[in-house]
């Protein structure tokens, strides 16, 4: 009997690092990571000190060689490097090393492919691949043909990639007039929620953070949770009932990434502008890394560049439970900066009791009987603001209430 056993590839990781080795080595950590999600088996990484890339083949003469003989040696399937290649790179490694060649996009759009579970989700995926591979044909043609799965296949497949430059042109405008159709939908639902005065809050946060985990904790939104990088990919909005009664709407986004692909950002800113268009920002951070700080800084840069700047941002140092020594984490660009354990529910209270004050600010507290013919107006009341005192009296029910400015507005109205 033969054992048929799943092929894994066997992958090498290289860099190169000008005078910041710390930063390579944290950065190759996390392309580790990468390759283990998508399914690869890491069996060992080059680095070389390097001011420049080498226009031709990204590694000098030397190293190239080095490579070589340990993909020999080792038996590797695929080499992956830590930067973006261009395609000229790619092809000539490709011919230099006589195994396939990836790269830290294409391995992040691989994962994405794996990952999107939605129409719209697979839309942008297929979208930010074709883009990426349109330049990369030639380099591509040789490893897909060689090797008949693993790395950098998902999605558009072998057959695809064969189409000419045309066809891929054509196949990445019916594929943005899909999405169009998609955000259009999106955007009514958007305008639904503003029309119902809601305040929304995105969960954001590094890749692996906890916010699934968050969402799922305090709404039962049934999200993938997982130990994993990109474990949800396809944004998710509830409804979430605050201590006062009042609603909140919250959206887990897709996580953010070092060096996260600009085609990704293009291709997902329609999800990812759920960020830029929130109300609130709620920054979830596993206080477990210790590379914490570091990618607190990049969520930030990434917003920055989706221009989520400007609004309310509370922090939540999560993983409490896991940190092994005494930490002093700080978030200098955050509101509000809470310990907790989303997991264990620790530290949840006083997060619900922050998210309800920031969503308070701006609101006017307003006390005044409404004539039962205007009854209606205390069930938007509930919904969008805060009742503090309600009592029903024979010519109407006197309330005192938080409410937004534009239903403030309505109740001077109201005779």
């Amino acid at each position: 009997m033969f054992e048929n056993k799943a092929f894994r590839e066997r992958a090498i990781l290289f860099a190169i690092t000008w005078g910041k080795e710390e930063e390579t080595q944290i950065s190759l950590r996390e392309l580790r990571a990468l390759a283990e999600t998508a399914g690869a088996e890491t069996v060992t990484s080059l680095v070389q000190p390097r001011e420049f890339p080498d226009p031709g083949t990204y590694l000098g003469r030397g190293k190239l060689e080095e490579l070589r003989e340990m993909t020999v040696l080792m038996d590797a399937t695929t080499v992956i490097c830590d930067d973006e290649l261009s395609p000229a790179q790619m092809k000539n490694l490709e011919e230099e090393l006589g195994c396939k060649v990836c790269d830290r996009t294409l391995l992040i759009l691989d994962i994405f492919a794996g990952r999107a579970r939605t129409s719209e989700g697979k839309i942008q995926v297929e979208l930010a691949q074709l883009r990426y591979r349109q330049s990369r044909l030639a380099g591509l043609g040789k490893s897909l043909s060689r090797l008949g799965g693993g790395i950098g296949t998902r999605g558009p497949g072998e057959k695809k990639l064969e189409m000419d430059r045309r066809l891929i042109a054509d196949r990445i405008s019916a594929l943005k007039k899909e999405l169009e159709l998609v955000k259009r939908h999106r955007d009514v639902l958007r305008k639904g929620r503003l029309k119902s005065g809601r305040k929304t809050a995105a969960i954001v946060g590094y890749t692996n953070a906890g916010k699934s985990t968050l969402l799922n904790v305090l709404t039962d939104a049934g999200v993938l949770e997982e130990d994993a990088l990109f474990a949800t990919l396809d944004p998710t909005t509830r409804a979430l009932t605050l201590p006062g009664g009042s609603e909140v709407l919250l959206t887990d986004t897709v996580g953010f990434i070092r060096k996260l692909p600009h085609l990704l950002i293009d291709a997902f800113h329609s999800t990812l502008e759920e960020a830029a268009l929130a109300d609130i920002l709620i920054h979830v951070v596993d206080a477990s890394s210790p590379y914490a700080e570091q990618q607190m800084e990049i969520v930030y840069q990434t917003l920055r560049e989706l221009g989520a700047e400007g609004k309310p941002v509370i922090t939540l140092f999560n993983k409490q439970d896991l940190v092994t020594e005494e930490k002093h984490l700080h978030d200098f660009q955050a509101d509000y900066a809470i310990p907790v354990s989303i997991r264990h529910r620790e530290g949840l209270d006083r997060f619900l009791e922050i998210l309800e004050q920031v969503v308070r600010e701006g609101q006017i507290l307003v006390e005044r009987v409404l004539p039962y013919q205007n009854a209606g107006i205390i069930a938007q009341i509930r919904q969008t603001g805060q009742i503090l005192e309600e009592e029903y009296l024979a010519d109407g029910i006197r309330i005192r209430a938080y409410v937004p400015e534009d239903l403030y507005g309505r109740l001077q109205e109201v005779d």
